[in-house]
């Protein structure tokens, strides 16, 4: 067996990647990566200013982004996604579904509306993404995508969370299944189960009103800070590296995998 210098190993040259939610927060951790490793990145975001601010920082880097605002739990928004990065980036090699959404409330207090909302945005979102995205892998013969489940796909981190629980344990089974219906064509499904990492939605859970006495968010996040044996919160880029390796061929006798990366929360 020939060995791949590390060099290329880590190569993105060439690919076209999506990143959903990579306007700001982990997204953007993934999206400096991948741009960093060479993979032309499309920022595909509900929020169009972050997504334009995130693709500029990049290209003025010297890397290729491109910006599109999307809603990701929308069919006609995806696939006019996925025809975006084919027209401007000449392919769909890479998706990272990252988007996702964590009202906090407790069951009794949790309306339909929410909950389904939540459903939308973090479970049928990676249903239209891969369903349209793989279409196009199909035809290259080879593809990746990168699903952002949560420790929360694993065991409850918080009261309050139970509709984002059930969507990232749907994730993380919709992640073992498309990774065995797309093997035979050369596309990689895996994903990466992030505990407390330190983003804007973090930051407006702590400054967050109360739901309820069950749902405050400031003492939900502290309480959860409380069991990472590492004692800090993570940053975006520690998940950008990892979604660096899933995207690379350093990662490629792996699918329908889920690393977990948490400070070591799922041992407390």
């Amino acid at each position: 067996m020939t060995l791949v210098p590390l060099q290329e190993l880590l190569n993105l040259q060439g690919r076209a990647a999506i990143v959903t939610g990579g306007g700001k927060g982990i997204g953007k951790g993934i999206a400096y990566r991948l741009a960093e490793a060479g993979a032309k990145v499309l920022i595909a975001d509900m929020d169009e200013a972050s997504a334009q601010h995130t693709a500029q920082e990049l290209t003025d880097k010297g890397w290729t982004a491109e910006a599109i605002a999307v809603d990701v739990s929308n069919e006609s928004d995806v696939q006019r996604m996925i025809s975006t990065c084919q027209e401007r980036l000449g392919s769909v090699d890479i998706l990272v579904n990252n988007v996702g959404i964590y009202p906090p409330a407790p069951v009794a207090d949790m309306t339909e509306d929410a909950f389904e909302r939540v459903m939308h945005v973090n479970l049928r979102s990676v249903f239209l993404t891969t369903k349209h995205a793989s279409e196009v892998m199909k035809q290259q013969k080879s593809g990746r995508i990168i699903n952002i489940t949560s420790v929360d796909a694993l065991h409850p981190s918080m009261v309050g969370l139970a509709h984002y629980d059930a969507s990232k344990h749907g994730m993380w089974g919709f992640t073992k299944n498309s990774a065995l219906e797309l093997a035979p064509y050369n596309i990689w499904v895996n994903a990466i189960a992030p505990g407390g990492i330190q983003t804007p939605g973090v930051e407006a859970m702590r400054a967050g009103s109360p739901a309820s006495a069950d749902a405050d968010p400031k003492q939900m996040v502290e309480r959860f800070l409380s069991k990472i044996p590492m004692h800090r919160m993570g940053e975006p880029d520690e998940i950008g590296t990892v979604a660096l390796f899933l995207a690379s061929p350093m990662s490629s006798y792996m699918t329908g995998e889920q690393i977990v990366v948490d400070g070591g929360v799922l041992l407390s």
